[in-house]
Order: structure tokens, then sequence, then C-alpha cells
């Protein structure tokens, strides 16, 4: 039996240091650009596409079938895929799942998304391992290297590039009921859908305000707790929002943040925030919390992380869960103030569902300091 990969495109896979990689197009036919980055999951593709965390990324999976089981609508973590491109070793047009909406192939090229298939990504993993990650560019359309080269030299390093703004929500919208016991004023940097579907569950309603929205606006809607998201780029840049989360912390409100929330809620606190090597990124990073003494797997995709030295001087945060893999700070936690963060992803989605105790916990801030039941009253809004 024939590849079906025979009839597909030559494509190229260019890093910034100059190292090449040919294999054949994946998605649509196209150039694209962005950092190069690898995720170790086994599962959960659809998730990790749609991630808005993602922007501005090429995704390496380690995995070697993508697009095996199809696609599914349900299965977004956003209203479109988010990755720069994609580079795996088999991008499976055929799937074998009843509950598919379709195929791979027609996703990627309905979204726009441009690929490289039949590459070898252990090698490619295992040297974006050794020098880091680098800005790279997948061309379908365009094979000189000359003119390649010369487009990604123009391409801007992810450190000191802020992205929330290009996927954080336009107008705010509300989640759940109203007549919940919780209201939640989620601040969205490139919120997953999940994290919101984890809180409503919990007998939360829960409004998503955009990303440069006041702390006076959201404090007018009365809520029980905040939210700081997750979200794409560099916190060391986000001036504005620091300023916004401070305020945030100085009200007497519990507050819970979520890796880019986690590493505002540092900043906003005074620690410095650095671009990790390659970041973690899947879902089998092992944590352990340092107040329980348990140890979780975890679901992650994060470049940058907060500065362990500046942790152990700071009066204000102490350090709650640990990374068993490199011992960097995955969690915090404010001395005084109702307020908590974790580096990683407890809505898990894709990945273990060990880290949702957490959502349960913001839950437990909010009923201690709870004013009482809602005066307002309304229909239900889903996500």
């Amino acid at each position: 039996m024939k590849s079906t990969y025979q009839h597909k495109k030559p494509a190229v896979l260019i890093l910034e240091d100059g190292k090449v990689f040919y294999g054949k197009a994946a998605g649509k036919i196209g150039t694209t650009t962005g950092e190069i980055c690898f995720n170790t999951g086994m599962t959960g593709y659809q998730e990790i596409f749609t991630d808005p965390s993602y922007f501005g990324q090429i995704l390496v999976t380690t995995m070697v079938h993508i697009g095996n089981y199809g696609v599914n609508k349900e299965e977004v973590e956003s209203e479109s895929v988010k990755i720069a491109g994609l580079v795996c070793k088999k991008f499976n047009e055929f799937h074998s799942r009843e509950r598919s909406d379709g195929n791979i192939k027609d996703y990627f090229e309905k979204e726009n998304v441009v690929g490289i298939c039949e590459v070898d990504t252990r090698a490619i993993v295992r040297y974006i391992r050794d020098k880091g990650a680098m800005n790279a560019i997948i061309s379908s359309e365009e094979m000189d290297e000359t003119k390649l080269k010369a487009l990604l030299q123009k391409v801007p390093s992810m450190q000191g590039l802020e992205l929330s703004s290009k996927v954080s929500t336009k107008t705010a919208y509300t989640s759940g009921s109203e007549d919940a016991r919780f209201r939640v004023a989620l601040l969205d940097l490139g919120v997953k859908k999940n994290i919101v579907r984890c809180l409503v569950e919990r007998g939360c309603f829960v409004k998503v305000f955009p990303q440069k929205t006041s702390f006076k606006e959201m404090k007018e809607w009365h809520p029980d707790g905040f939210m700081i998201s997750n979200g794409p780029g560099d916190p060391g840049v986000m001036h504005e929002e620091v300023k916004i989360v401070k305020e945030i912390m100085q009200s007497a409100i519990p507050v819970f943040g979520i890796c880019l929330g986690h590493q505002l809620i540092a900043e906003a606190c005074g620690i410095s925030t650095y671009k990790m090597k390659n970041g973690h990124r899947g879902i089998n990073h092992p944590v352990k919390n340092l107040l329980t003494g348990k140890s979780e797997i975890t679901s992650q995709n994060h470049g940058f992380s907060v500065r362990t030295e500046d942790v152990e001087v700071n009066k204000e945060l102490e350090v709650t869960h640990l990374n068993l893999n490199d011992g960097t700070i995955e969690g915090l936690k404010h001395k005084v103030k109702d307020v908590f963060s974790v580096q990683y992803h407890p809505e898990s989605s894709p990945g273990p569902l060990d880290s949702r105790y957490l959502f349960d916990q913001f839950v437990e801030l909010m009923e201690k300091v709870h004013r009482g039941p809602l005066a307002n009253k309304g229909k239900s809004v889903s996500i």
C-alpha cells in the first residue's frame, strides 16, 4: 500500500540558528512563523491547538500520531486554533471515532493552519531541548532557504512580547446561572473554556472581562472572587495588567491566578519573571504540594517562570508547590491575604484531574468571606 504522504507537497522547517528539516505539507499550503516548542502529551491534541496560551508558537508534538481520532467541536479551549503552526510525525487524515465531527486535514485548512509532517520529531525535540526555544519558520509554498531565512530574521523574540491582547475577549460575557451562590470576576488574558466550566460546576456565576478592564469596573459588578487567567506572552512587559492585579489584591476579595495569572500575581508582589530555556508543556509534569506533602501529575503550558531567588527574600508570598523535575516554583500563596496561584493548569484539559481541588479551595475562600445570597436573579448563560 502506498503512503498517503506521497501526493503531498514538500515542506521545510528552518530554525532561527539555521538548522533545516525537510518533510511534507500538513494543513494549509502556506508559510508561518513563531517560537518553536514541544508538548509531550499523548492525547488531547485539539485542546492543545486551541489553547490561547500557545498563540504565536509553532508546536512540535512528541506523540507520533496526530489526527487519528479526528476533531470534535466540543473539545476546544477557545473559538479557534491558536498555534502558529504544527510539526508532527504522522498527520492522519483518516480517523475512526464515531464522535468525530471531521478530520484534521479539513479542520486545519478551515482554520488556516500551516504545518509540516513526515519529519523526525525526535531529532527536532532533542535539538531544541539542547539549544533552547527559538523562532522558526514553516513553508510549503516557498522552498528557497535564503528567502525563508530572511523572513525569519524579522520575527520578534517571544521575550518582551505582549500577546494577551491578541486573544482576550473584546467584550465582557457571562457564564453560569445568576442564581449561583458566588460571583467570580475573571480577568481574561487568554482564558481556556474549561477554567470557566470548572468554576460554573462549583456554583459560580462567572463574568469574563477584557484584558485591560479596570479594577473599578470589575468591582462594581460585586464579585465574591477574582480569577486571573492564563494567557500567552511575556509577563515582564505587562505593566498595566500588573497594576490592575495589585489593585485586585488590595481588596479583601479572594484571588486565584493560573499560569500567566500566577506570574502577574508574583510581579505584583515585586517578584520578577524570566524566560525559561524550553518551558514546560505536557500533561505528565510531577508537582509536589508542600502544604500537604502530596504529589500530583499536572498539565502545563508555559515558557516563563517566577524567579526563585526573588521569592526566597519576599516577605509577602510563600511557596506552595514545586516542580519535581527541575525544582521551579509551581505555586504561591499570600501570607496574609486570600490570594493564591499555580503555574500549571488545574482545569486539566487535556490532562489528569489531580489538581482540580484548587477550584474547591477557591470556593472555600469565597465561602469564608461570602457576603450573603446574591440579590440579582436571571437566566443562565452557557459558555
